[in-house]
């Protein structure tokens, strides 16, 4: 699933949000940090293996699902507004590594686009979240291979009125609930899991309107009617805390509880520079992994800078210290992020993995964009640079 078109709350979409991304372009110059020239490498050297910069494309603007990035540069970091960057020093258990990470921001500042193709029009890019449905859908004209997982479950669900819709538990139970209140289910036009849902008899076409553009004005001008695509790790606070029209909760179920198990943002190679990238990827993942459990133990200071950065970067979408707090909250009480099936952070189950690239393969072929030909799950992701020893 395309990240660009996960958009948030109060998000402004389109032709008006690039236009706000470019006219903040004109804003403030680079915020500059203390330089890394004379600090010390600790016991994790990346300097002969990885480049002098690594660089992370993410897909939206900074928040904390991203938070073990930002964990890596929280005190030392250089911002850049103008190109919705910021850099510092990378760091492992505070120590210095030797090389700095620089992290991208996506959605507006990237025009929407998908970050497999950011990656292949910059080459500067070391690493990009790649979903697991985009890498299946793209692999014929932008293949990607995933190297490390930072959340386990995604995210998107959907979401409804409980005072409307009282007896409806799961995504199971929601077709007969909308067919009977006559009723629709907003979503972005284009979501893969929709089209899985409809295959699985889970969902009809009455039933469905593609037309949602992430605002909530339709959401509360229905009055509890209509459900709606999201995050679960963000919408539920925003509706109930600072969409004033609406202020009241929502419940919600995850699409992952239907089946379609897509792995969220994982981090990501260009297949191509795959070989050339192992001796870094080998020192780099365990220090992602490290990252993301230092980040969940104690976000504060990650969530200071993404805050930070988020109204630096004004691309128009807005993030709160609330909205950051209820979605580490949120990701750890739903098991979004976490060890998983085993006792490791980080890695891919390969049965899970497996049958995703069946159902996925499937939709996409009905489509009319089906993978690569003669691609196989092993060409979609790895483990083999995890270190089986971390975890939460």
């Amino acid at each position: 699933m395309q990240r660009s078109t996960l958009l948030r709350g109060t998000a402004v979409t389109g032709a008006v949000a690039i236009a706000l991304t470019l006219s903040s372009c004109a804003g403030s110059a680079a915020e500059t940090a203390p330089s890394s020239a004379d600090m010390q490498i600790g016991s994790v050297d990346l300097s002969a293996d990885c480049p002098s910069t690594v660089v992370i494309q993410t897909d939206w603007n900074p928040e904390a699902e991203h938070g073990h990035l930002y964990e890596m540069i929280k005190d030392n970091y250089t911002v850049d507004a103008n190109t919705k960057a910021v850099t510092g020093p990378l760091m492992s258990d505070g120590e210095y590594t030797g090389v700095n990470l620089e992290i991208r921001a996506g959605g507006p500042a990237i025009g929407f686009q998908t970050v497999s193709a950011q990656m292949y029009q910059d080459d500067s890019i070391t690493l990009g979240y790649v979903s697991t449905d985009e890498a299946i859908q793209l692999s014929s004209t932008t293949p990607t291979k995933a190297v490390f997982a930072p959340l386990d479950i995604s995210p998107t669900m959907v979401m409804w009125d409980p005072a409307t819709y009282p007896d409806v538990q799961t995504i199971q139970d929601i077709k007969p609930a909308l067919e009977k209140n006559k009723g629709v289910w907003r979503y972005f036009d284009g979501s893969a899991y929709i089209e899985y849902l409809k295959s699985s008899g889970l969902a009809s076409p009455d039933i469905l309107d593609g037309s949602y553009d992430g605002t909530p004005s339709n959401f509360v001008a229905a009055g509890g009617k209509d459900m709606q695509q999201g995050f679960a790790s963000a919408e539920p606070y925003v509706y109930q805390n600072e969409v004033s029209a609406w202020g009241k909760p929502v419940k919600f179920a995850l699409i992952h509880d239907a089946g379609w198990q897509t792995y969220q943002s994982s981090v990501s190679v260009k297949a191509d520079k795959f070989d050339e990238l192992t001796p870094c990827l080998s020192k780099l993942v365990p220090v992602l992994q490290k990252a993301g459990v230092a980040y969940y133990k104690d976000p504060s200071a990650a969530n200071d800078l993404i805050l930070k950065l988020v109204d630096e970067y004004a691309t128009g979408w807005t993030y709160t210290q609330g909205v950051a707090d209820y979605s580490v909250k949120t990701q750890k009480e739903l098991g979004l992020v976490g060890n998983g099936t085993d006792s490791t952070y980080g890695n891919f189950d390969d049965g899970r993995f497996e049958d995703f690239f069946t159902k996925a393969s499937k939709v996409y072929t009905d489509l009319g964009t089906p993978p690569a030909s003669g691609y196989t799950v092993g060409d979609l992701y790895t483990n083999e640079f995890i270190d089986k020893s971390i975890s939460f």
